[in-house]
């Protein structure tokens, strides 16, 4: 597989924050990955996630959505990870810029949100509705994204552990104001991390075959 390598800091939303772009040949879509709390591009189930997309074709950019010096503020006080109105903008910037930048322009954009990546990733998406095509959430809190639930019209995949019963059950609640198509999947044996042999291959799975059928 060839594929082009972009390590780039982006302007989003008065930050400069930092992201890595893989672009295969002939891509049939990107996937913009929003990490959750106390997490960053570096995050390894992210990591192999994208590259999961990669191999079927789909471009990635994994952004950290905190400047490090506010990922220090926030490894001490946590105070910014739950700031999803400050997150859910970066996104939309980040969004903003993918489709305005070569070679992402005039690619079919999905977000992949975890954990409370998860919540901003669907504001992001009420707030970009002709960018936006579709949202998949691996262990998310959807119901961070609250009044806003409604306003989410695109294809939405929720992917939950089956050991997660607090997160699986916010999930199910979610759903019901969620304003589009939903789907939500249970993994069996899965705890919130998906760390269990096997898990995190299927949710790998579960995202790759979403965003090509609603990207492509």
């Amino acid at each position: 597989m060839t594929v082009a390598y972009h390590s780039v800091q982006i302007l989003a939303a008065g930050a400069e924050l930092e992201a890595d772009i893989v672009v295969p040949q002939q891509p049939h879509g990107i996937v913009l990955f929003a990490h959750g709390s106390g997490s960053s591009r570096f995050s390894p189930r992210n990591r192999y996630v994208a590259e999961q997309l990669q191999h079927a074709g789909l471009a990635t950019a994994l952004a950290d959505l905190l400047t490090p010096a506010e990922e220090q503020t926030d490894a001490r006080t946590g105070e910014l990870r739950f700031d999803i109105g400050l997150l859910a903008t970066r996104l939309a910037a980040l969004t903003d810029w993918l489709a305005g930048q070569e070679p992402t322009a005039n690619l079919s954009l999905g977000l992949f949100g975890a954990s409370t990546g998860a919540a901003a990733a669907l504001v992001a998406a009420a707030a970009r509705p002709a960018l936006v095509r579709t949202v998949v959430s691996r262990g998310g809190r959807p119901d961070l994204a609250g009044e806003v639930l409604p306003r989410v019209h695109q294809p939405v995949l929720l992917i939950v552990g089956q050991n997660d019963p607090a997160v699986l059950e916010l999930n199910r609640q979610a759903m019901q104001s969620l304003g589009g198509e939903s789907q939500l999947v249970i993994v069996p044996g899965a705890s919130h991390l998906f760390e269990e042999p096997g898990t995190l291959e299927q949710v790998a799975q579960l995202a790759r075959d979403w965003f090509i059928e609603h990207l492509t």
